[in-house]
């Protein structure tokens, strides 16, 4: 009786050790992550005496770290983002769980998206000269011509700006359409994106998900895409008067044009960085090795994105002042590196933004600026312990920038079609996203993500 019991108790005692060994080997080589963290967040949802974690707590009692898997760790980084507005936790800016967040960001993307076709659609319209074909502005756009009689009163009042006498005398209704319904199209679609934020903002109002931060930012977006109509309007109402001398063309003050277009970037990328944060609150960080690393990148990358968007705008007074017809050789700009003109204008300050030649030789810097700066910052972060997602980014925003100055120098040996003058505008609104996209990811984490992180990301063994 007593030798049964005995050999009863060692069985017992070599099934917990055979547990306790299967447990460890199946643990061996995940990544390490302090428990405080990760017992503060799951008793949230769940209480002390049911929760997983606490068990396995109190069964490595005495230990200073504990093993978790890797889908556990992801699990509570997830549950932190959904749970928290602590003073340390992350501040998310859509309320009402997953579903919301995916709604909301949707739509944001959607709403960038439809901006990215305006500017595309604006650069159409200049490209065409159709921009200065309707005379009068209506804040709610009105009909378009329906009738041959309404179609000669629109064409009547055309033949009374600048541009028909000088530049279109002669033409005939037919080809009047034409223009007129470029930039009719073009201001519809306009008020078209004023509908489509709206709607959707009042209903996400409505329905609690939006938070007084995410909802103050976008009331400020909002107005300033309703600002951007007047600015349309106070650009083209400066192509319907005299020009200076009777021999210039008619066309927009590139003061005015440029504002435009910067502003429309402006709400472009307040709407993209918007939509990024509501479905990526926490940037990709695996390790604290990664995090220092990003922020290495983010110092770097932050005065190439302002040159881009120097470069950007510069372009907008290229399109103004018709300077890509000036010089359509490259290298060179004619037979000289530098113009002999560049100075004529006085005083100096106007030559930057007025003369021709000055214009064009200052985005044809710019734009190798720009090229040059994203290659060393690719070359300076080569080397560096970053996330992947961030390397592969990088390294796509040294071909996008490749392809946007050959899609410049292309448009510029072919005397400026609409075909590769509006692929290049569409170049640089994507070249300004993949600044935008690095920018948002390798922002700082949280202070509860950073918490939760190793040192250095561990592989399997």
């Amino acid at each position: 009786m007593f030798q049964s019991r005995v050999f009863a108790s060692i069985l017992k005692r070599n099934k917990g050790a055979s547990i306790i060994n299967n447990a460890i080997t199946n643990l061996r080589g995940t990544k390490i992550t302090p428990f405080s963290h990760l017992r503060d967040i799951h008793q949230q949802q769940n209480p002390p005496s049911r929760s997983f974690l606490y068990g396995f707590k109190s069964l490595s009692k005495g230990h200073n770290c504990q093993y978790v898997p890797s889908s556990t760790r992801k699990m509570s980084t997830v549950a932190a983002s959904v749970g928290s507005e602590s003073k340390e936790g992350l501040r998310l800016l859509v309320k009402g769980g997953p579903k919301a967040q995916k709604m909301v960001g949707i739509w944001l993307f959607g709403s960038a998206a439809w901006v990215f076709s305006m500017v595309i659609l604006g650069g159409v319209t200049r490209l065409t000269r159709s921009g200065l074909s309707m005379t009068d502005w209506k804040f709610t756009g009105g009909l378009p011509p329906l009738s041959n009689e309404d179609w000669l009163i629109e064409f009547e009042k055309y033949k009374q700006s600048p541009e028909y006498k000088i530049v279109n005398k002669g033409m005939n209704v037919e080809d009047f359409k034409f223009i007129y319904w470029m930039e009719y199209a073009h201001r519809m679609w306009g008020r078209g994106l004023g509908i489509i934020f709206a709607l959707p903002f009042s209903w996400f109002l409505r329905k609690g998900y939006v938070t007084v931060r995410l909802g103050a930012k976008l009331c400020g977006l909002f107005a300033l895409g309703a600002g951007q109509g007047l600015i349309g309007w106070w650009m083209v109402k400066s192509g319907l008067e005299e020009p200076a001398s009777e021999y210039a063309q008619p066309r927009v003050s590139p003061y005015r044009l440029a504002a435009h277009l910067t502003s429309a970037f402006v709400i472009y990328s307040g709407l993209f960085w918007t939509a990024l944060s509501v479905v990526m609150p926490e940037p990709p960080a695996e390790s604290l090795a990664w995090v220092r690393g990003a922020a290495k990148v983010k110092r770097l990358a932050l005065p190439v994105s302002l040159i881009v968007g120097v470069t950007a705008v510069s372009g907008a007074f290229v399109a103004g002042n018709d300077a890509g017809h000036a010089f359509n050789t490259f290298p060179k700009m004619g037979d000289t590196w530098i113009p002999d003109d560049i100075f004529d204008l006085k005083p100096v300050i106007r030559n930057f933004f007025e003369n021709t030649s000055t214009v064009q030789l200052d985005h044809r810097i710019l734009a190798i600026t720009s090229l040059t700066s994203i290659g060393a910052l690719w070359w300076f972060t080569r080397k560096l312990d970053i996330h992947p997602a961030v390397k592969s980014l990088i390294g796509a925003t040294v071909g996008m920038a490749t392809l946007q100055v050959s899609l410049g120098i292309s448009t510029l040996l072919s005397y400026v079609p609409v075909s590769l003058g509006t692929a290049h505008q569409a170049g640089a609104l994507t070249l300004l996203t993949f600044m935008i996209l690095l920018n948002h990811t390798v922002r700082k984490p949280s202070a509860s993500l950073l918490k939760s992180l190793p040192q250095v990301v561990k592989t399997a063994m």
